[in-house]
């Protein structure tokens, strides 16, 4: 299955020697990456596959609200829809852009093993409305998922992408003429609005063999004065200033907060780190992602939640928290409700006394 696999994918390699994020047919962060010994890495494996701790799938169903396209088609100009994990539905100027589209039940090469959702999408895929274009940050199970791409190739318009990642749509059935591939601090304008693929910290590929191939990156997304920043996956770095600098100030973003241990803080952010990022973007609303679909770490699935929650009265941020499928208005977000709490009522894990979080890191 993993030579099937890796046999999908052929890098060329002088195809983007001039970016210069690619060294050696491979991309590289500005920072490289520290070295792990192959034992501490398998026992991480080892622990994410037979070691988990209780609380880190929910006990009972989550509050998703159900989307229909009538309501979509009503929606007004800059509605957001939070789907699931990294995916977003943003109505813009009359067009809808998926952001990290994944339908998917598992976040797996396979459909039998690994990650499964918490929760169904708001909609079915099948019902929902002709996209205009979907915004990819790089390649993983979590982020890329072939058979939600495989069925959007016919009703997407463009599909945008970091180098590589589209090449690998391409041969998947994609229209190539509908394919957007970006480097770092390039944009693209459609529609009147600019989208900007931005830097991050992280690291991409599909099988054992293909690490590194494609690129990743966050993005920027400008709707006249409005200005959205997405993510995608990343660890803490000083790039979050430079893009503040020269992107910012944002009115949202949409910033990774979950999937995060200490045993792998150079790509995925903890709490701490993704409020300091957002102030580093300069970022007015904060909107908390990557999170409350999968389990892909050892913490308890609402922890992400509770302590940016509390990192944000802190620091006096503003945070919106919509449920699955509730719409936001990115032009007057608002709080909403902590609907992790009412979730698993017999849960052990008690968040009137979730201060205590905070002296827990």
């Amino acid at each position: 299955m993993l030579s099937r696999l890796a046999q999908s994918f052929r890098p060329k390699a002088d195809k983007y020697a001039a970016s210069p994020q690619r060294r050696d047919s491979h991309f590289h962060n500005p920072v490289p990456r520290p070295s792990q010994a192959a034992g501490a890495t398998l026992r991480i494996i080892w622990n994410a596959l037979f070691n988990k701790p209780t609380g880190t799938q929910p006990d009972a169903p989550l509050p998703v609200r159900p989307l229909t396209r009538i309501e979509l088609d009503a929606a007004p100009d800059r509605s957001l829809y939070r789907l699931g994990h990294s995916t977003m539905l943003m109505k813009l100027r009359g067009g809808y852009w998926l952001t990290d589209p994944v339908f998917a039940e598992r976040a797996s090469p396979f459909q039998w093993m690994g990650p499964k959702r918490f929760h169904q999408p708001p909609i079915a895929l099948h019902d929902l409305p002709p996209i205009r274009g979907v915004i990819l940050s790089h390649d993983h199970y979590d982020h890329l998922d072939r058979s939600t791409v495989q069925y959007l190739a016919a009703t997407t318009d463009v599909f945008l992408t970091p180098l590589g990642v589209g090449d690998r749509l391409i041969e998947w059935g994609v229209d190539a003429a509908k394919v957007h591939q970006l480097d770092w601090w390039e944009s693209i304008e459609i529609d009147g609005l600019r989208m900007t693929a931005a830097p991050a910290q992280h690291f991409s590929g599909r099988t054992p063999f293909d690490g590194n191939t494609t690129l990743w990156v966050s993005w920027a997304i400008f709707d006249d004065e409005l200005r959205v920043f997405f993510s995608g996956d990343t660890g803490y770095f000083d790039g979050f200033k430079t893009i503040g600098e020269r992107l910012g100030p944002f009115d949202i973003t949409l910033m990774e907060t979950g999937a995060y241990d200490a045993q792998w803080p150079y790509v995925h952010m903890q709490p701490e780190q993704t409020v300091q990022a957002h102030q580093d973007l300069r970022g007015r609303w904060m909107v908390p992602i990557h999170n409350g679909t999968f389990d892909l770490a050892m913490h308890r699935w609402q922890e992400p939640f509770e302590r940016v929650v509390l990192l944000a009265i802190e620091r006096d941020i503003p945070l919106a928290t919509p449920r699955m499928g509730e719409r936001m208005d990115l032009a007057a977000p608002r709080t909403g409700e902590r609907w992790w709490r009412n979730v698993d009522a017999a849960s052990d894990f008690h968040w009137e006394s979730a201060t205590s979080l905070r002296k827990m890191y």
